[in-house]
């Protein structure tokens, strides 16, 4: 993942904006899980690998809960994974993000 910080200039300093922005070649990770879908999984429950997600989107769903006000939520926290990733994963609109079928 790759960050940017980008200053906006407005013509009075006060109304410029710092602008962060982060990018990722996702291809590999969702062409991967693509490829897993099609594989049987292996081991118990606890142990496979339901999604793989590419870090752009982790701060993306991190930046949308505190846009909500959810700002004690930290990424790589079992309350972020049980909470956020857990509900994005079951909503259609992330199903792509699945490895398994």
């Amino acid at each position: 993942m790759r960050t940017e910080i980008l200053l906006e200039r407005a013509p009075r300093a006060r109304d410029s904006r710092i602008v962060i922005v982060s990018t990722q070649d996702v291809e590999p990770i969702l062409t991967r899980n693509k490829a897993l879908r099609g594989e049987p999984q292996r081991g118990h429950d606890c142990a496979r690998l339901v999604a793989d997600i590419p870090a752009v989107i982790l701060v993306r769903w991190l930046n949308e809960e505190y846009a909500r006000g959810n700002t004690h939520l930290r990424l790589f926290t079992r309350e972020f994974n049980e909470t956020v990733v857990r509900r994005k994963l079951q909503d259609p609109e992330w199903r792509y993000l699945h490895t398994d079928k």
